[in-house]
């Protein structure tokens, strides 16, 4: 069984087990996304118009941090134009516990 989610602007393919780095939520311990675009359920496929009703997927947080930096850096030739700059994507670490579909 596995779901496709949207959280963060983005899309996530997830089944029972799978650890995903999402964009930074304020959530402490757990998490549910109720934003399920699709389940598919042994041969069995739910699509959402735009998300499958009473569907859900329940996840618990490990950990919160930041990715490696990105290096930025604007070059312009021979009229000594240089920018550098770094960023450094903060995450939140999730673990999907379940995934439900109806009551």
């Amino acid at each position: 069984m596995y779901a496709v989610i949207e959280t963060g602007g983005k899309q996530y393919k997830v089944e029972k087990g799978d650890t995903i780095k999402i964009e930074l939520f304020d959530a402490k311990k757990e998490l549910t996304f109720s934003k399920v675009l699709l389940v598919v359920d042994d041969g069995k496929v739910e699509i959402g118009t735009p998300y499958v009703t009473q569907a859900k997927v329940k996840a618990k947080v490990l950990e919160h941090g930041k990715a490696d930096k990105v290096i930025v850096f604007k070059y312009k030739n021979k009229i000594n134009y240089r920018r550098k700059r770094g960023h450094r994507q903060p995450f939140t670490k999730v673990q999907i516990e379940d995934i439900k579909v109806g009551g």
